[in-house]
């Protein structure tokens, strides 16, 4: 008896230890739960402070941006007129008889550019795009893809000049005019600029509608030109309008190319065969030769300002689209 009295204090004795061991171990996971819970909530929390900081500057900068031009508008318009300004047809700031400041010159030639871009650019690109998402061969994709992502980073100076080497006496020798550097030069220029931007967003917005569709349409007798045309294009429309308004904002922001391919006349244009100059081309030429806190240099820091309201305006029309399709779709 004495011997199991004995055994059973120490079994006792050794269950009482693995109970404490056991104990202890589950306290020390506890608090290492504990204090990965805390740095998880801590990571958490600084990469949310980390957007948020990144969004305030992005609106500081805009806002920054916004305010730099606005103060230089201001003195421009002291000595020039509104109306004369954006109606005027003639941009002369250095005549010797009489400064002209009309920027309406300028801003139908950006237009100008702008639309044949965008007339030269859609239909090819979303043409592109769904050859890629539905009928390529995942082989021809693997390499059509990336030649289209690597023309995205062809530099504008380049651009510009295969412009002037290529498709200016192009033009020049089809439409018998005496200089192929013209508004319909940049369009094709700027159309190739803006294509990458299309296509790669197109076609990933044609790739993300879902499978359903495709076969519910192909179950109702539908061919596959007709689900594309009548079903994926419809539900992938958010995503080509904004892929369009991005090739959009490409064209209308570019300054090197047709500051090169265009001819830079500052004459009022009267078509696509003539030479023009666009906003941001005129403030490319002009402000590094311009004398500080002149009339001529407020004027330029106006143009700026109209182009940013531009910008801004199609960014915004952009993004109402955006939401009212998204909203249809939902």
């Amino acid at each position: 008896m004495l011997n199991l009295n004995n055994g059973d204090k120490k079994i006792s004795g050794r269950e009482k230890h693995l109970s404490l061991r056991l104990i202890s171990e589950f306290n020390l996971a506890a608090r290492k739960v504990k204090r990965e819970r805390r740095l998880g909530l801590l990571k958490e929390e600084l990469i949310r402070l980390f957007f948020l900081a990144n969004g305030v500057l992005a609106i500081l900068v805009l806002i920054g941006i916004f305010a730099l031009l606005f103060l230089n508008t201001l003195p421009a318009f002291k000595v020039i007129s509104i109306k004369e300004f954006f109606t005027g047809r003639l941009w002369d700031p250095t005549s010797p008889e009489k400064p002209e400041y009309g920027i309406l010159s300028l801003i139908v030639s950006s237009v100008m550019v702008t639309a044949g871009a965008l007339v030269i650019a859609v239909p090819i690109g979303l043409g592109v795009a769904a050859y890629l998402s539905d009928v390529a061969h995942w082989r021809v994709r693997e390499i059509v893809k990336p030649i289209i992502e690597i023309l995205a980073g062809i530099p504008s100076v380049v651009v510009g000049f295969l412009g002037i080497v290529l498709f200016g006496p192009i033009i020049s020798r089809l439409f018998n005019v005496s200089s192929g550097l013209t508004a319909l030069n940049g369009s094709f220029l700027l159309a190739i600029m803006a294509l990458p931007t299309i296509i790669s967003i197109s076609e990933d917005s044609l790739k993300a509608v879902p499978l359903s569709y495709t076969e519910a349409s192909l179950a109702l007798g539908a061919s596959r030109w007709q689900t594309l045309i009548r079903v994926k294009f419809p539900a992938a429309l958010s995503g080509i309008i904004a892929a369009i308004m991005l090739g959009m904002g490409r064209a209308i922001g570019e300054t090197m190319t047709v500051l090169m391919a265009t001819g830079n006349s500052r004459s009022f244009p009267g078509g696509y065969l003539d030479s023009i100059r666009t906003l941001t081309a005129n403030i490319a030429i002009e402000l590094g030769e311009v004398p500080y806190y002149t009339t001529h240099y407020y004027a330029l820091f106006a143009i700026g300002f109209v182009l940013f309201l531009i910008t801004f305006v199609v960014n915004l029309i952009a993004d109402i689209m955006l939401n009212k399709y998204q909203q249809r779709e939902l």
